[in-house]
């Protein structure tokens, strides 16, 4: 074993080198213009995996190829089998005029690399891939088969991966998932998420007269698209952070005091925070502090809005219609599209009729819950205690990760988060980066896991 945690220490600089060389694949999934770029993207972590040792394949969907890469199996041995998830696909980097370098021209600078996509995911997957290299280029043994599954089309919705999971569920039975893809509060607080929001997302569009009106001749007369949009958007929370739509916080399950407690040991200055996020203050739901507000309730955020004129200058008019682009994270036990026909009809009740409203559907994904009492999580503990050397901390994180669910429904399994990116990485803002430190010690996590989890199955068949 100590030969494959040398190998990841003397080969690091590569290690960089190969991560710099994946984030200059502009790999945007939502942006049509960038279907070239997935593609070149999916080829590249296949050629990679298959230069590694790993029997690699590219796998088409109705969207964005799926990779399947495996370890060497052995002949007439059967050992633990677990799943391990990533995706190539990054979130689009405008806007470009905040970046201080080019996204997709990544740059270290100092134990960072700056570059989109360079957390989100490809150097968390990636730290994975360097510690099976590190195996299989010293002779040593896996104590656990394993599969990695690299898809692209998580930033947007992974709305072909379900049915690529049934289609492949017999080759793709195992034990459990491991996904990298979350953070850690600091470099001395390694984590186990043990919880996921979920997520539902929408668009409005308010749409007033057939096109745009001289607002001096016909100011007054006709309803503003943009205003009704924002007086309606304004009813959806009120003064305290509280999500007014009826019935919305129905199924929230109540934290347990022991959770609240748990939360409560993790270090947070609020004056720090604001300073770090360029606001005078933060705010949220009263009566939770920020860490429960973040990760155990639910939210309604307004992601896009869009209306009018836009250009130099003035133009004086009644805008034609007005837009807004709108996510809501879930928490336990709250249902995605159960939810989202609450807050249509809210939406479709506050409308006034002097306009019309247009609501279209995106993605949603269930919140997700699991046990940090089990085996496979407390082997997972430990590995983190070793690779990191410090205590690791339990998390409920709030983003989402909708195929988590996928995976406990189609597979039977759960999975163990075990992020590897720290909270100033900008994840989905200009000047992502990914602290290289994270990833030294995401390659040793992910070297330590196998042996850990191999013993728990080891314990189970004694």
């Amino acid at each position: 074993m100590q030969a494959v945690l040398d190998y990841l220490v003397s080969n690091e600089s590569r290690f960089i080198a190969d991560l710099s060389n994946y984030v200059r694949i502009p790999s945007v999934s939502a942006q049509p213009s960038h279907a070239p770029d997935m593609q070149r993207a999916a080829e590249w972590i296949r050629d990679h995996c298959c230069g590694i040792g790993l029997e690699a394949e590219l796998h088409p969907t109705p969207g964005n190829p799926v990779l399947i890469a495996r370890t060497p199996r052995q002949k007439n041995r059967k050992r633990p089998h677990y799943l391990v998830y990533g995706h190539y696909d990054v979130q689009p980097p405008e806007p470009f005029e905040l970046w201080h370098s080019a996204p997709f021209e990544p740059i270290q600078r100092g134990r960072s690399l700056f570059g989109r996509g360079a957390s989100d995911n490809k150097g968390q997957h990636l730290a994975h891939l360097n510690a099976i290299e590190a195996y299989l280029k010293t002779g040593t043994e896996l104590p656990c088969d394993l599969t990695f599954l690299i898809e692209g089309e998580e930033e947007i919705g992974s709305n072909h991966l379900a049915q690529f999971l049934r289609t492949k569920r017999n080759e793709l039975k195992c034990d459990g998932v491991v996904i990298s893809d979350t953070g850690i509060p600091s470099l001395k607080q390694p984590a186990l998420t043990c919880a996921l929001r979920g997520i539902v997302a929408f668009e409005l569009k308010v749409i007033g007269p057939n096109r745009d009106l001289h607002s001096g001749l016909f100011g007054g007369s006709v309803d503003n698209p943009a205003l009704v949009l924002c007086q309606m958007l304004a009813k959806t929370r009120d003064s305290k952070g509280r999500i007014t739509i009826p019935g919305f916080y129905d199924e929230v399950v109540k934290l347990t005091s022991a959770e609240r407690r748990e939360m409560a040991k993790l270090p947070f200055n609020e004056r720090k925070e604001s300073r770090f996020l360029g606001v005078p203050q933060l705010f949220g739901e009263k009566g939770f502090t920020v860490i429960e507000q973040r990760g155990t309730r639910p939210t309604l955020e307004i992601n896009g809005l869009t209306s009018g004129y836009q250009g130099i200058g003035n133009k004086t008019i009644v805008p034609s219609w007005a837009s807004a682009k709108i996510t809501c994270r879930l928490v336990p036990d709250q249902k995605p599209e159960g939810l989202r026909k609450k807050i249509i009809q809210y939406l479709r009740t506050i409308c006034p009729p002097t306009v019309k409203l247009q609501i279209t559907s995106d993605h949603g994904g269930e919140p997700y819950h699991v046990s940090s009492e089990s085996p496979q999580a407390q082997a997972a503990l430990r590995a983190l205690r070793s690779a990191f050397g410090h205590e690791p901390v339990l998390l409920r994180e709030g983003g989402s990760i909708p195929i988590v669910n996928d995976f406990k429904k189609i597979l039977g399994v759960d999975t163990l988060l075990l992020g590897l990116a720290l909270p100033d990485d900008n994840a989905h803002s200009p000047n992502e980066k990914f602290n290289l430190d994270c990833y030294a010690k995401g390659m040793r996590l992910g070297a330590l896991l196998w042996q850990e989890l191999g013993r728990v199955s080891e314990n189970d068949s004694a």
